[in-house]
């Protein structure tokens, strides 16, 4: 289910609990819509509404936390790879099949992490090139002298650190997003809007408000979810660093 559909769900699943609560409101006894009544009703909601945005604000931090790891991680492996392309033209032509394969993992990289980029991938690199194929092409190299094998060194351990990288943000593609924290503030979110709409004024003003802080609170649980699959969707991490270094790549 897209977070465009769970989004929506929410706001109308908040928006009906006010709506059924202005009409169950019409059934209630002077009694139960007294002063004081509406008073306990406001010192418990205020109290459910502090712990909601208690937990609403954390996982938007949580979020927000790992799709900026995630993003400086992804500029960080595009510098390593423009560098690693530099340090094998530095060592000569001998290096021309690792920067062929270099530049083919790259580009299955940009189609797996971003799968609505388009590239040429006739020759895609093997799904092991980061940790297996790579780093072997490097160690394949036979330096004549210590410029050679400074430059095969730095190389390998490019390559290596790379590797790492890569399986990081395959490993990071988990959600961080904790479900039962999330279904539990829904819930106090319903909670919430059914207090809204026992004591609201049944008038157009008083359900356009209720309506606003409906879509408001739905926006901030789709940014949440946004923010969990930062690869995809409206909120996601930029494709261009990785798709200028393809470019500088084999210069």
């Amino acid at each position: 289910m897209s977070a465009y559909a769970i989004a929506l769900s929410i706001f109308g699943g908040l928006f009906a609990s006010a709506v059924l609560a202005m009409r169950a409101r019409m059934r209630l006894s002077e009694e139960h819509l007294s002063g004081s009544t509406q008073d306990t009703v406001k010192l418990t909601m205020g109290l459910v509404a502090t712990m909601t945005a208690l937990v609403l604000g954390l996982l938007v931090a949580s979020t927000k936390e790992a799709y900026d790891t995630e993003r400086s991680e992804v500029t960080q492996m595009t510098a390593k790879i423009v560098y690693l392309d530099r340090v094998l033209a530095g060592y000569g032509p001998e290096s021309l099949s690792p920067r062929d394969l270099l530049r083919h993992t790259v580009e299955r990289a940009l189609i797996l992490m971003w799968p609505d980029e388009k590239f040429d991938h006739s020759l895609p690199g093997p799904t092991t090139s980061w940790s297996e194929a790579l780093p072997g092409a490097i160690q394949k190299l036979s330096p004549r002298d210590d410029i050679q094998r400074a430059a095969k060194d730095e190389a390998a351990s490019l390559a290596t650190d790379l590797g790492q990288m890569r399986w990081l943000l395959f490993e990071q593609a988990e959600t961080a997003i904790s479900k039962p924290m999330l279904a539990i503030v829904i819930c106090w979110l319903a909670i919430l809007f059914f207090s809204f709409g026992l004591f609201a004024p049944p008038n157009r003003i008083a359900a356009g408000a209720l309506l606003v802080a409906a879509l408001s609170v739905s926006g901030a649980i789709f940014l949440i979810l946004e923010l969990d699959h930062p690869f995809d969707g409206f909120v996601q991490i930029s494709s261009r660093p990785m798709r200028n270094a393809l470019v500088e790549l084999g210069k």
